[in-house]
């Protein structure tokens, strides 16, 4: 790997060797479409949204408490419930790190105070554990999330750091992180959190300081897993990863989110230590989770009582769990992993993920969220208690909160970070992997300036431009990301001079002496298309589902007439799908499919549910038409409904 020597940036992921430098909050700007809009929601509405409920809640009042020595009586939240505070904080730094807009200042300055204020002398921080009244320190570390709390307190502080320097948010994660190091280094404790988040925390807080010793802990806690060191539970040592060292697992399993995590911070400390072997095996769980533990929409995690990865290819639409968290952390995974290696199909499943499940879980006032992301609603669900937590996961609409919230704060903070996922660079130029109308700006090996503006309808539209503002007297290359949803269709690249051919999906290169004024244009073949199921999908057999782009599209009731559920759906494949332009689907659009709504079913209510194959089939009265199919993300928008993505055949 090579060595990125180039200006430090406002980057949430900062690594110091790889096959691509990330170019920074501070190089490039998103300025309209599909993601500037979720932005700027997240920026005047879900952030303020997220700390309004946590004060109502009570968890920012647990610091106070712990201060005053009061927290064992008058504690609020589960054991993590710090965490949350802490993912707002990065969440807010980096939704101003772009140098526009809401700092936040206040806010911060009045959380940070309070965290501070809790702080053991020793850099000891946990309101749930270690003070009289309360359990001991590290006393359930399978359960207990103290270092999984301190994972996301030192990322806050690095956001601090890099998007305002060094105060004293950052100067609380350093006591902390010192803290972990003389507990659980060599000769300490030898043990690990039951939740991975630690580790990517400690390698980037050894990128910011240069300080060899967070490497090397973040190292010993990915070495430590996976040789029974935590207690074996109700789910297995599977459920936390410690069934199979990392360096030997084969694909991903247990908890999705512990496991995505797991895998991020294995990343970082490979590309860091420069252990190639560690990369490959997290290369190697990468592709086989992605080949057979995935759903459609990218999401991640088929069971509901753990959390958990299912089998291969137990993947079952009505019981997808698909957790929001899980979608953040494989974004977080593929990010890392294309920086690592610029191979492009992990930018693919990014887009595809960022575009299905991170979008999916907010609300479009940002005020509500999805805490599971399943493919196939059967009930409509209950509108939720504006002014009550959620108790369930699962739902039928968005909650305003939830009693675990670690997804709307996952959301906030990854949508603030966002710009800093679209473009890389390396000595030989600039490479652009998710599309948005965008600014960018930033200096290429030997201190040359290049400015780039994009323009884009993408994802309603294939359409790409890059105009060229800005480039060096020199002969330099710009690639573009052409997506592996594409494959079926060609896709074109016109050229400054006119010159126009084909590209297929991976990376689109131009190498020429670009001059300010040049355009290049991307043309992808963003149409409706039929997708089918591995037949090993058991549960997605006879079905079929419709992707738009990156997006995938559903059936929901509110669409049907007469009160139709989806489950009276019958959909003909061997017609294409067809756009139904200014639809209900919002970005996009609404698509139209041929097919039929059953009035009754196949059989009379109360009958038998099986029969004979060689039995006649109950006759079905059905309407003929057109069934009108809108992008997944944005389904439950328009109050209670039933909804799925894959559809049965009219001939199954």
């Amino acid at each position: 790997m090579k060595e990125n020597t180039a200006r430090p940036a406002v980057l949430p992921v900062a690594p110091t060797r790889g096959r691509l430098r990330p170019l920074g909050l501070d190089e490039v700007r998103i300025t309209g479409g599909f993601w500037a809009r979720r932005r700027h929601t997240n920026e005047t509405a879900t952030l303020g949204h997220c700390l309004d409920w946590m004060e109502r809640a009570g968890w920012t009042g647990n610091f106070r408490a712990a201060a005053e020595g009061r927290v064992h009586r008058d504690r609020r939240g589960r054991e993590f419930a710090d965490s949350e505070l802490y993912k707002l904080l990065e969440a807010m730094a980096w939704q101003a790190g772009t140098g526009a807009g809401t700092t936040f200042d206040a806010e911060t300055a009045a959380l940070t105070e309070a965290i501070a204020s809790a702080q053991e002398p020793d850099g000891y921080l946990n309101t749930a554990f270690g003070r009289p009244g309360q359990q001991p320190r590290y006393s359930d570390l399978p359960w207990g999330h103290e270092l999984y709390c301190y994972g996301h307190l030192i990322q806050a502080g690095i956001a601090q750091a890099r998007t305002r320097g060094e105060g004293e948010l950052t100067k609380v994660a350093l006591r902390a992180a010192d803290h972990v190091c003389a507990t659980f280094g060599p000769g300490g404790v030898e043990a690990v959190c039951g939740h991975p988040q630690i580790e990517t925390a400690l390698v980037e807080l050894a990128r910011l300081t240069g300080e060899r010793r967070y490497l090397d802990q973040a190292a010993l806690f990915v070495d430590r897993r996976g040789h029974g060191t935590l207690p074996d539970g109700e789910f297995g040592r599977v459920y936390h990863q410690d069934d199979v060292p990392v360096r030997e697992a084969a694909v991903l399993r247990g908890h999705a989110v512990r496991a995505l995590y797991l895998a991020a911070g294995a990343v970082d400390v490979a590309v860091e230590t420069g252990d190639d072997a560690l990369l490959a095996a997290v290369v190697r769980q990468w592709g086989t989770t992605v080949a057979r533990r995935t759903y459609l929409t990218g999401g991640m995690g088929a069971h509901h009582r753990d959390e958990s990865f299912g089998d291969d290819f137990v993947l079952p639409p009505d019981r997808a769990y698909a957790e929001t968290c899980a979608g953040v952390a494989s974004v977080m995974l593929s990010w890392r992993l294309l920086l690592a290696t610029g191979e492009p199909r992990y930018a693919d499943l990014a887009e595809r993920t960022l575009f299905n499940v991170v979008a999916t879980s907010p609300a479009e006032d940002g005020r509500s969220f999805f805490y599971a992301n399943t493919l196939h609603r059967r009930h409509r669900g209950a509108p939720p208690d504006p002014d009550a937590m959620s108790p369930r996961a699962e739902s039928g609409l968005r909650a305003p909160w939830f009693a675990v919230s670690c997804c709307p704060t996952n959301v906030a903070r990854t949508l603030a970070q966002l710009p800093a996922h679209v473009a890389t660079a390396d000595d030989r130029g600039i490479q652009l992997h998710q599309y948005a109308d965008a600014e960018i700006a930033t200096t290429l090996t030997g201190g040359h300036g290049v400015a780039l503006r994009v323009r884009t309808d993408y994802p309603s539209g294939g359409s790409v431009v890059v105009r060229v503002d800005r480039s060096p007297d020199h002969p330099w290359t710009l690639s573009l990301r052409v997506p592996a949803w594409a494959a079926d269709a060609t896709t074109w690249l016109t050229e400054p001079d006119g010159g126009r051919r084909a590209v297929a999906p991976g990376t689109a290169e131009i190498t020429r002496d670009f001059r300010p004024g040049d355009e290049i244009r991307l043309e992808l073949p963003v149409r409706a298309r039929w997708i089918r199921a591995d037949p090993r999908v058991d549960a997605a057999r006879g079905t079929v589902a419709v992707q738009r782009g990156p997006l995938v599209y559903c059936a929901e009731s509110v669409d049907l007439p007469d009160g139709h559920d989806v489950d009276a759906i019958r959909v003909d494949p061997t017609a294409e799908p067809e756009d139904a332009p200014g639809g209900p689907g919002g970005a996009g659009g609404a698509v139209v499919v041929a097919g039929d709504i059953t009035a009754h079913g196949t059989q009379r209510d109360g009958a038998w549910p099986y029969r004979p194959l060689d039995a006649p089939a109950a006759p079905r009265a059905a309407d003929r038409g057109g069934i009108v199919l809108v992008p997944y993300h944005s389904w439950a928008n328009r109050g209670p409904s039933t909804m799925r993505v894959w559809l049965p055949t009219t001939n199954p």
